[in-house]
């Protein structure tokens, strides 16, 4: 099945399990949440005229010409609310306060000269100059946030500003997450002949938190039937989504398929895409299932390809991911697959892209290296300087 028909698959699954569980939260501590309801402005922003400089408040019709001296009438520090302006005076004002009512220019301070109680002009001012106009950034009762966006330190200073102190997010998806292999131990644990660090368990982790996931995590699970779907069974209770590594090709060894279809059903086994053609998805209990190749690179491929347009879909967020970028390669990939490929590739100082040179699914330093993926058609050829597509990692993942 090609990546863009499993999708479709995948979006309409999660869909049919999309949270339905809101819950209010301080703005301070919904970093990373998903916003279930719009927030508008209770102000204008900014709330009334105000300076963008340290200068002086003035009328532009006072000041013809260049030197002109007006007497200080007042000082207007942010925070203060300064008397009506009188014809043919100054007020010293520093950045952030409002503009007196009669004012309809700022000059800088550095284009001006103090004098004992006077200042002297020595720019022609425009009306309107270095002044922010009450409303300018946001209009009372403006929708600033829409529902279904994924909050960042930036959207959250943008609710501060308007008044919202607190928000309306969609529960955290709860995710349960383990891998199976006898081959694999924790580091720090010693390391028999045949066994292997499980590199995994932290990629897919990181990856969940990152998504703003609650993480259930089960550890390793035997390379056994039983305890295959004992740690099913477990992980399908009050979570959303079941996410393993390891366990989904075709092997002896390889039990989550009789598994899940022995306490679930199973949609989904391959997909046409490389690095990560084993991806398993169905549905064990009340739960979503998705099993991710053991290959580190190909489980951390999928995982951004096809986990996160699951999680954004539970979330009330749209499927889609980062649009594609246009941009050169500046290396040869003369011998395609016949599968849509994912090559780890690297911006370099001249805008081009350079490419990893080893492409195999279980080099996780590539992952690291990488700050971007080349999205490759089957069967098609890059030669230097072609424009490609390339997706960034951190969009992926942050999304």
């Amino acid at each position: 099945m090609s990546l863009d028909e499993a999708l479709e698959r995948l979006v309409t699954g999660a869909a049919a399990h999309r949270i339905d569980r809101t819950e209010t939260v301080g703005t301070f501590d919904a970093l990373g949440r998903v916003l279930a309801a719009e927030v508008r402005s209770s102000l204008d922003v900014p709330p009334a005229d105000n300076t963008s400089m340290d200068g002086y408040a003035m009328r532009a019709a006072d000041v013809p010409l260049e030197g002109t001296v007006l007497p200080v009438s007042q000082r207007i520090p942010a925070g203060v609310v300064g008397q009506p302006l009188q014809p043919g005076t100054a007020a010293r004002i520093f950045t952030g306060a409002q503009v007196p009512a009669g004012a309809d220019a700022v000059v800088m301070q550095e284009q001006c000269e103090a004098l004992d109680g006077a200042v002297r002009v020595n720019a022609v001012p425009q009306s309107g100059q270095w002044i922010r106009r009450r409303g300018e950034d946001v209009m009372h009762d403006a929708v600033v946030l829409t529902a279904g966006t994924r909050l960042t330190p930036q959207a959250l200073g943008l609710a501060a500003s308007v008044g919202a102190a607190e928000l309306t997010v969609w529960r955290r998806p709860r995710v349960a997450v383990f891998s199976t292999g006898d081959e694999l131990v924790m580091p720090g644990q010693p390391l028999k002949p045949g066994a292997i660090y499980n590199s995994n368990r932290f990629t897919l982790r990181g990856l969940l938190q990152a998504a703003g996931c609650e993480v259930t995590d089960l550890g390793i699970v035997p390379d056994r039937l039983e305890a295959t779907r004992d740690a099913l069974r477990r992980a399908a209770n009050g979570n959303d989504l079941i996410l393993t590594s390891g366990g989904v090709s075709v092997g002896e060894e390889d039990h989550l398929r009789p598994a899940v279809m022995a306490d679930g059903t199973l949609d989904l086994w391959q997909i046409a895409m490389k690095p990560g053609k084993p991806l398993a998805f169905g549905s064990v209990g009340q739960a979503i299932f998705m099993g991710l190749p053991g290959n580190p690179v190909s489980s951390f491929v999928t995982f951004l390809l096809a986990v996160a347009p699951v999680l954004r879909t539970l979330q009330g967020m749209g499927a889609a991911g980062p649009a594609a970028q246009l941009l050169r390669a500046d290396f040869d990939w003369p011998k395609p697959d016949r599968r849509r490929e994912f090559l780890r590739v690297k911006l370099n100082a001249g805008g081009g892209l350079d490419l990893f040179p080893n492409q195999s699914s279980g080099v996780l330093t590539s992952t690291v290296w990488a700050d971007g993926l080349v999205d490759t058609p089957a069967g098609q050829p890059i030669a230097r300087g072609d424009l490609v597509r390339f997706l960034p990692l951190d969009a992926l993942v942050n999304r």
